[in-house]
């Protein structure tokens, strides 16, 4: 197991439950394709399938998904608009072009909100 999730590799056995569908939904982390099941997150490599169950499927509720199993994504989402409307705020009484300001704004969301996931992400992991 790699933390909470299950490894099948794939010369022990060629492994897909029947009903599983192929989904965009989650982080592929490097896998060739991705499966829901109900709660069950499987991710396909070339050698292995990776399996974790997910508190909820977020084809059905995926606000919840993101607030109880991808909280990262929700915080890197409000800091990229935090950080971009503070910049924008700062900008808009300068003599600066709309092009730098523009840029200005999406560059510091950017920036923002990646460190903004990356610190939950690992506040997450340490927690978990």
């Amino acid at each position: 197991m790699l933390g909470d999730e299950i490894v099948v590799p794939k010369e022990l056995r060629e492994f897909m439950l029947k009903g599983a569908e192929e989904t965009f939904l989650g982080q592929k982390n490097g896998a060739k394709k991705q499966y829901r099941y109900g709660n069950l997150h499987i991710r396909e490599y070339d050698d292995k399938f990776l399996i974790h169950t997910d508190k909820i499927d977020p084809r059905k509720d995926p606000l919840g998904h993101l607030f109880y199993d991808a909280p990262e994504v929700l915080a890197g989402l409000a800091c990229a608009v935090f950080g971009g409307l503070q910049v924008g705020k700062s900008l808009i009484n300068n003599n600066k072009s709309k092009k730098y300001k523009i840029s200005s704004g999406l560059m510091s969301s950017i920036v923002t909100g990646y460190l903004g996931y990356i610190a939950t992400k690992k506040i997450k992991n340490y927690l978990e």
